[in-house]
Formats: C-alpha cells, sequence, structure tokens
C-alpha cells in the first residue's frame, strides 16, 4: 500500500448537512467526479445516485438486494438492479465503471474481501464507507457492560442484526494492503458527520471516528 501507518491520507473538507439521511455520503459524494460512470452496490432506495446524479452529472447506475429499494429506485428514474453483491459483482466486466460504491454495508457482506477484491477490478476507484467498531464508545460499552453495543450507528442488537463482520479502521486498512491497493483519499466522521482530525495518526481515528470513508484505487 502506498501509505505507512504514520497516520490516513488527507482529504478535502465537507460541510455536514442536517438534510442528509446518512452523515456518509456528503463525503462520498465529494470524492466523486464529475461525468463519471459511477456503480452504487447495495444503493437501498437511491439516495445517493440521485444526489450523484443531480450535482455531479454522472452516469448513475445501481444494485439493491431488496425488490422494495429497487422499485423505489426505479420509481425516481434510476437504472437499478436486484442483485446480491457476494454474487452478482462477478458478472461485471473489468474497468466498467470509473467509480465502484459500497457505503455501510461491507460488514452485512458475506465475503468481504472477495466482495472488495471484485469492486476494485470493475473500477478505476472503489469508495467504501462503514462504521468503526474500534470506536471508544463501543470499547466502553463492551469493558463495562459487558454486552454487544447499540450505538447509532449499529443501532441492532446482536441477535438481528444484519451486521455479520464487524471491523475497526485499522482492520480496513490491514485489508487495504492484503489486496495491494492504495488509499487515494480517506475521512473519519464523528457522531455528527464533522471530520476527525485529518492528519492525525490511525490509532485516532480508530478510537474517535464513528464512521469512515476510504477512496481506494488499483496499484498501476
Amino acid at each position: 500500500m502506498s501509505v505507512t501507518n504514520k497516520g490516513p491520507v488527507p482529504t478535502t473538507a465537507f460541510v455536514s448537512s442536517p438534510g442528509a439521511s446518512r452523515i456518509d455520503l456528503l463525503a462520498i459524494a465529494d470524492m466523486v467526479e464529475a461525468n463519471s460512470r459511477v456503480l452504487d452496490i447495495g444503493c437501498g432506495e437511491g439516495e445517493l445516485l440521485h444526489m450523484l446524479a443531480d450535482t455531479k452529472n454522472v452516469d448513475a447506475r445501481g444494485m439493491e438486494l431488496s425488490q422494495r429499494g429497487v422499485n423505489d429506485c426505479v420509481a425516481k428514474g434510476l437504472s437499478v438492479i436486484q442483485g446480491d453483491a457476494d454474487i452478482d459483482l462477478v458478472e461485471y466486466p473489468d474497468d466498467g465503471f470509473d467509480y465502484v460504491i459500497l457505503s455501510q454495508t461491507i460488514q452485512a457482506t458475506r465475503h468481504p474481501r472477495k466482495v472488495l477484491e471484485n469492486m476494485l477490478r470493475i473500477g478505476r476507484r472503489v469508495i467504501v464507507s462503514f462504521p468503526n467498531f474500534g470506536h471508544w464508545r463501543i470499547r466502553t460499552q463492551l469493558a463495562f457492560k459487558g454486552r454487544m453495543p447499540v450505538t447509532e450507528n449499529l443501532s441492532y442488537a446482536w441477535y438481528d442484526t444484519p451486521n455479520i463482520h464487524f471491523c475497526t479502521i485499522r482492520d480496513f486498512v490491514a485489508l487495504v494492503e492484503e489486496l495491494d491497493a492504495k488509499i487515494g483519499r480517506a475521512v473519519a466522521l464523528d457522531r455528527f458527520g464533522a471530520p476527525v482530525r485529518v492528519n492525525a495518526p490511525w490509532w485516532f481515528w480508530n478510537l474517535f471516528g464513528e464512521q469512515a470513508v476510504f477512496l481506494l484505487e488499483r496499484k498501476r
């Protein structure tokens, strides 16, 4: 990987908006260039795709597991198909998109490494956002309550959560290293959507970032 463990790659600042239902979406949109080809995996009701189409004039495509989500996207005029990231990404050709996005979903996939490998094959750049299981609030709940934590970003009880592969920011960085990919930009966000100190070392992000957004590239 092209970065060391001294600290995260700086990213340009963005302003959180109370109108955004997910605080990571503006950070993701800030990393996408205008007029690009975008595939959003696990796109839900199409909020991010709609934002990118309106503000960045992208060629927006999506994949969503739930039929209800697909129907909502199509009703908004978005090009979205039903599919499973664990199974269906192998059908996409190499370099089919400028950006492949996976927001708040990697922890719910059965094979996160394989999904990320396919994303790096399909897109010139990959953007991944995820909740950070290493945040100090989660550590505190585990240490003092002895129970699996429930937070705003991890709001399910242990017995009904769709999240099956929790990870920390440090875990994700280690996986990127294993895949021999390059971190182009990255940002950790606090609970209000504000970036955690940009030039802090990884351990600082791991402790104080409630979630993270990474832009990855293949090594040339």
